[in-house]
């Protein structure tokens, strides 16, 4: 078990680094990733980010679900606090996936997943909570109805056993 004596030796070393000076609150890489909570699929890591070069929101599958649409609508308005607007036209969304995702388990659980996605039951065949390829389209398509027109929307979906992506939907900028 890694307990808080080991996480404060950890931090330490990082804090040490001193890599987190001078870092923005926005991202430098205009980059927002949602993403699975699966400790396998740690998108810094699978995607090479470095600190401060993306915003991540992590939620069980890395599902579009109406709590993420309320987070990016709470970041949006940290954005316009802290700059007086809506923040660069050119912000990219990227919905990453995986293979193996827990997420397929609780497909025995409907009324479950009918609760996380806010949907009634019989609506969830929609969500295509079984393929992750299916469901990065669905996700992003949300995305693309949702967000401000000119952001780009991308999807992909992370092989756990190759440890590379593949590009479902390639960026697109949403449309007003």
């Amino acid at each position: 078990m890694i307990d808080t004596n080991e996480l404060a030796k950890r931090n330490a070393g990082f804090a040490d680094g001193g890599s987190f000076a001078d870092l923005r609150l926005m991202p430098s890489g205009s980059l927002t990733v949602i993403s699975c909570v699966d400790p396998r699929v740690d998108p810094s890591d699978v995607l090479g980010l470095k600190l401060g070069e993306a915003a991540v929101i992590r939620n069980v599958g890395g599902r579009v679900t109406p709590a993420t649409l309320r987070t990016l609508g709470m970041l949006s308005k940290v954005v316009q606090a802290r700059t007086g607007g809506p923040g660069p036209g050119d912000n990219h969304y990227a919905v990453l996936h995986h293979t193996d995702c827990g997420i397929t388990d609780l497909a025995a659980f409907p009324e479950l997943l009918a609760e996380y996605f806010e949907v009634p039951a019989g609506d969830l065949d929609a969500k295509a909570v079984t393929d992750p390829v299916a469901a990065v389209r669905v996700d992003a398509e949300i995305l693309k109805q949702k967000l401000r027109a000119g952001v780009f929307v991308s999807g992909l979906v992370y092989d756990v056993a190759t440890g590379l992506i593949d590009v479902v939907v390639p960026p697109a900028r949403v449309e007003a």
